[in-house]
């Protein structure tokens, strides 16, 4: 595979994109760059994207990607996301693999954040 052919960038829409930046500057030190009043894009965050200005969500139940942060350490993420203002939708739940939970941030996206099944030696 190239380099041409990684997933590179992604954009979500954002019904209040300072209130968007913000939850995500305090929950997850995300960094933002504005581009007018109706575009903003973030780094700092594993993948490079932006947020744009639309009443549009980001939701599985309408068929939309779910993107997936990964954390070291699942409650202290959840305690967060809470904190910041995000509200979650579905709590810690164990999947083949790991734990994860789904929140909504703001602007009504859904994303989730997962960790993978430690390894204990005993």
């Amino acid at each position: 595979m190239t380099q041409r052919e990684v997933i590179n960038y992604v954009e979500l829409p954002a019904k209040n994109i300072p209130a968007t930046k913000a939850f995500f500057e305090q929950a997850f030190s995300w960094k933002f760059v504005d581009y007018g009043e109706e575009y903003t894009g973030f780094s700092n965050s594993g993948i490079e994207g932006g947020f744009y200005l639309s009443e549009l969500v980001s939701s599985t139940a309408t068929g939309a990607c779910l993107l997936v942060l990964l954390s070291d350490d699942l409650e202290d993420t959840e305690r967060r996301v809470k904190k910041s203002g995000g509200i979650i939708s579905q709590g810690i739940f164990s999947f083949p693999g790991g734990r994860r939970f789904h929140f909504t941030e703001p602007s009504g996206n859904e994303l989730a954040v997962w960790s993978p099944v430690k390894a204990y030696i005993a």
